[in-house]
């Protein structure tokens, strides 16, 4: 019994330990900032968060309820809320810049830094329910504000996939531009235009040699806006689906672009940065099965040892 309940034991913490390394690889960043509003600056909360968790905390932590919702701090200014939903970066590509593109981790650290008001999410899973997470967002930020919402209009950029109708549908970043001019020309209320961007799966800069950077598109859209001379605070999130589906898609660019070099490359005892991380869960498993037999057998021998309860007395000679 004993030696059954050890083998569990052992057995679930390995299960355990492999589980925490394959769902920490499906973990996104989030990063929120104002150079407007007048909060804590640099905070950053650690805690694995869903979608709806996110919204709440960005609505009240990130002062996003400010924006969002009516109030009276807001009136008489025009205010843009820009929701970025990406795809090119995971929890760990954070610090692990030389695997993705360095322009966006400098841009989003610069952006963060610099701001009045900015918080940081680094462990950001994807949501049970199966919507989009940019549905996932909205449907949570309105029903943080309820019936005092302050949206005068939601501008959907891209691929995103929003239940409803009442979305102005822009197809690029010009488009983009034009939508904040007029915007700033038609209303002076005070209220807040949102703007959800979705570049996964589109083409938002068709003129850039970099047509999918996610960098070129915040830089423009935020050196756009520095320019207007409007209120605005930003959300990137990168969603954790489009996430794992864009590094599976640029494995196997990476494989086939090893396929076509030469025998040179594809003879090399090289390993990678994805080479490593396969290699280490791969000792890892190999060691711990190899512990976990050890344990069996061990205990295995010390149930097998058998000494007499009793012995007899030797005869008198």
């Amino acid at each position: 019994m004993k030696m059954a309940t050890a083998s569990l034991a052992a057995l679930l913490l390995v299960t355990a330990q492999l589980h925490l390394v394959l769902a920490f690889s499906s973990v996104a960043p989030a990063f929120l900032w104002s150079p407007h509003l007048n909060g804590k600056k640099e905070m950053v909360d650690y805690r694995i968060l869903a979608p709806r968790d996110l919204a709440k905390s960005a609505m009240t932590e990130g002062g996003w309820s400010k924006y969002l919702c009516s109030s009276e701090e807001v009136q008489g200014s025009n205010n843009f809320a820009f929701l970025f939903i990406g795809s090119e970066l995971q929890s760990l590509e954070v610090s692990r810049p030389s695997k993705t593109d360095p322009a966006l981790i400098d841009l989003l650290k610069d952006s963060f830094s610099n701001s009045n008001s900015s918080l940081a999410f680094p462990y950001v899973v994807a949501g049970e329910e199966k919507v989009s997470i940019e549905n996932s967002l909205i449907t949570e930020f309105a029903e943080t504000c309820q019936h005092n919402s302050g949206i005068s209009s939601i501008a959907l950029v891209g691929s995103c996939s929003v239940d409803g109708e009442n979305f102005d549908k822009l197809n690029d970043v010009h488009s983009v531009h034009d939508y904040l001019n007029s915007r700033i020309e038609k209303f002076s209320d005070g209220h807040t235009d949102l703007i959800v961007l979705c570049p996964g799966g589109s083409q938002l800069l068709q003129d850039s040699d970099q047509p999918n950077s996610e960098s070129n598109i915040l830089s423009q859209l935020l050196n756009a806006v520095n320019e207007m001379g409007a209120k605005y605070t930003f959300l990137y999130i990168s969603d954790p689906f489009r996430s794992v589906e864009y590094l599976t898609r640029r494995g196997i660019e990476r494989f086939l672009a090893e396929g076509t070099i030469g025998n040179e490359t594809t003879n090399s005892t090289a390993c990678d940065g994805v080479c490593q991380i396969k290699s280490s869960l791969l000792e890892g498993i190999l060691v711990g099965i190899v512990l976990l037999i050890i344990l069996i057998s061990g205990l295995c021998c010390m149930m097998g040892i058998d000494t007499p309860t009793r012995f007899e007395t030797p005869e008198a000679s």
